[in-house]
């Protein structure tokens, strides 16, 4: 049953995702926001859904750890398996953004992150509250160093013209599915834990991290095949800020998180500081502003060594 509940939770969490998304950009279409506002800022949020409510539903049903490690392990995905299997597909290009503002502030927010728990054992509404009005201030800053951009290739046009009712029923479908999505992946992912014996924070950085990752994965992976530039570096870490920002600084405004798990600060959150930081040399060698297929081989098998150091001294 712990199981059926899991792979019930993914599949909602993929389709509220899907038509949070959809009904999220056609509802901005119809206030006249611009496609490169609505792919920085709305698409963002709306593909973070699933990470925000499984953290604010495992900090509710007290289980703090899931609600730290969904973030650390998702930001652990993002680049490590997403970015890297997406360049096993085909090379990504690197913009200047990447070392001028993106990768700085994410390594600003992941370092806050880390003071912040190490401090005193806990992430404090006012902390969220930092976390959360700092995101806010990257999202200004984002769109105004952008306004050259004419749009943005993420976003469907299509969506221009759906019906005020269909966006309801959207958004209706997809709070819902997100709603009994995270509730069951949490609960099924506890089950299962207790049942391995195993610590909830290793299933949160691991297990729930990957399914609430999958609709970026599926996404970045379709984008590639298809020769797109609808996936980017920027876009991934633009991800890890908003999970960072918006998710942590929001479910810590609601309820304060305890660590609970010594291995959070010790081990979990130290491997996603190491992706992170390992993206410049990565990117500068030896081909600049590149990630080919050998780069994404390294990142992928950096991913695995980190999954199985996560299972086996657990």
């Amino acid at each position: 049953m712990s199981i059926l509940l899991v792979v019930l939770g993914f599949i909602l969490l993929v389709i509220g995702g899907e038509f949070l998304v959809r009904s999220s950009v056609a509802l901005s279409f119809k206030f006249n926001i611009s496609k490169m506002v609505i792919g920085m800022t709305v698409v963002s949020f709306a593909t973070s859904a699933p990470e925000l409510l499984v953290s604010v539903q495992a900090a509710f049903s007290g289980s703090p750890a899931i609600a730290i490690n969904n973030v650390i392990g998702s930001n652990i995905a993002n680049i490590g398996l997403v970015l890297g299997i997406t360049a096993l597909v085909s090379t990504i290009g690197v913009d200047r953004s990447f070392y001028r503002l993106n990768w700085p502030v994410m390594m600003v927010f992941s370092m806050a992150l880390y003071y912040f728990l190490s401090n005193d054992l806990v992430l404090s509404m006012w902390e969220g509250g930092v976390l959360f009005a700092g995101l806010i201030l990257f999202l200004v800053v984002l769109v105004r160093s952008a306004r050259k951009d004419v749009g943005s290739d993420e976003v469907d046009d299509t969506l221009a013209v759906v019906s005020n009712f269909k966006i309801i029923i959207w958004l209706l479908i997809g709070a819902a599915a997100l709603y009994f999505g995270s509730e069951w992946l949490v609960e099924g992912s506890k089950e299962i834990a207790l049942a391995m014996g195993i610590s909830e924070a290793v299933i949160g950085v691991s297990l729930i991290a990957i399914g609430t990752s999958v609709p970026e994965l599926a996404a970045s992976v379709i984008a590639a095949a298809k020769q797109e530039k609808a996936i980017s570096l920027g876009n991934l870490i633009g991800s890890n800020i908003f999970n960072i920002g918006s998710v942590l600084g929001l479910t810590a405004l609601v309820k304060s998180i305890p660590v609970t798990a010594p291995e959070i600060l010790t081990n979990d959150i130290i491997w996603m500081l190491g992706f992170a930081a390992i993206l410049v040399p990565l990117i500068f060698l030896p081909k600049k502003l590149q990630i080919n297929r050998i780069k994404g081989l390294v990142l992928v098998g950096a991913y695995g060594v980190f999954m199985f150091l996560i299972f086996t001294n657990k």
